[in-house]
């Protein structure tokens, strides 16, 4: 059997290492697409290295542009790849741009794709995330959830439950295995009591007048507790052009370079509390037991919510400074260990594709695989 891995975003490789390492100790042949949608160094170069995850078998290099314009690219250049490598099966991760691209490609030429991540739903049509989730379930064949929600949302969309495989959360199997190295790592002059901050969101760091009283909010903030925040190369340039670096700058809202992950890692698992828009991040905090203010209407992983550390404040900044206040007078949430979610998702979805029985070849293609 022959897998094709496809990656394109910060948060595809932490989902996939865990995959190509479960499969790799079975000796399935593997080929490791990276669509080149994230590629700077801290983004793709140490971050590979950092999960011990190989080097690219082949690299697209589709670089940024507008999603039209990145999904395009990414469809034509991989198309040629596909059609060379001829798979038995496509795994693509997450929601980003590259993972429907790839998903749509594969499913034209008759290649079976699994969606690894499956089911998530934030139920707003706005994000684009949101359509790249509904339209990659919609052609995969093979659906790996992560929670018991995500499989409630393919069964009211109409996705045959044979397809769907509950395997648990693979980002918390990379969290787990590298945990004990992040707990090595060293965050010079960052005190025992601080506020973790990430904001990345066009919906957020785009609109100026929100992101003016949100940092203003953060550096009221840091009178009372330190401030680290690694800012978003996006974020930085919005933060430029509101030219608050001098008022910002009160030495305990720090505003940083992006971090690796061990270090960011780290970063979460000590903070008193973190402030997000990321999605993975709200899942992190949840299993770490770090209290976690999501600055977002809604979010496609609602049992962080109902389960885990996560509160949503929306872009409410009034509510985020009670709930912050809420969290430094000791109110905030206790998790509830969520099922899989247990460092061994990997491995059943390995399981899964294992068990996998041939069925007579596509024309033009190699042996593809069916249940």
């Amino acid at each position: 059997m022959h897998v094709l891995h496809v990656v394109g975003a910060r948060p595809n490789f932490m989902k996939a290492a865990p995959v190509l390492r479960a499969l790799g100790r079975t000796g399935t042949r593997q080929t490791l697409v990276h669509t080149g949608q994230h590629y700077d160094t801290n983004m793709s170069e140490v971050f590979l290295r950092q999960l011990e995850m190989p080097e690219p078998d082949i690299n697209l290099g589709v670089g940024s542009g507008s999603h039209a314009q990145q999904t395009a690219h990414i469809m034509a250049r991989f198309e040629p790849v596909v059609l060379e490598q001829a798979p038995d099966l496509a795994l693509v991760y997450g929601d980003v741009n590259s993972t429907v691209a790839a998903a749509l490609v594969c499913s034209k030429l008759q290649i079976p794709v699994g969606h690894v991540e499956a089911g998530l739903r934030s139920h707003d049509r706005t994000m684009p995330e949101e359509i790249n989730r509904l339209l990659t379930d919609q052609i995969s064949e093979f659906l790996f959830t992560p929670s018991c929600d995500a499989d409630e949302n393919l069964r009211l969309e109409g996705i045959a439950t044979a397809k769907v495989h509950l395997v648990g959360n693979v980002m918390i199997d990379t969290l787990v295995r590298l945990l004990p190295h992040a707990e090595e790592q060293h965050n010079d002059g960052v005190p025992e009591r601080y506020a973790l901050v990430t904001l990345h969101r066009p919906s957020n760091v785009d609109d100026l007048h929100w992101l003016r009283e949100m940092l203003l909010a953060l550096s009221d903030l840091s009178h009372d507790l330190t401030v680290v925040f690694p800012v978003h190369p996006r974020t930085r340039q919005r933060i430029a052009a509101l030219g608050l670096q001098a008022a910002l700058a009160n030495g305990r809202l720090r505003l940083l370079e992006p971090r690796p992950y061990l270090e960011f890692l780290a970063l979460q698992r000590r903070a008193t509390l973190v402030i997000t828009d990321s999605g993975g991040i709200q899942e992190e905090t949840t299993f770490l037991g770090v209290p976690c203010l999501t600055v977002r209407e809604n979010t496609e992983r609602p049992i962080t919510t109902s389960l885990g550390t996560n509160v949503l404040v929306g872009r409410d900044i009034a509510r985020l400074r009670t709930e912050v206040r809420r969290i430094l007078n000791g109110g905030a949430k206790r998790p509830s260990q969520i099922p899989l979610w247990d460092g061994h998702a990997a491995e059943r979805s390995a399981a899964v594709i294992l068990g996998l029985k041939r069925i007579e070849p596509r024309p033009g293609f190699s042996t593809v695989i069916a249940v």
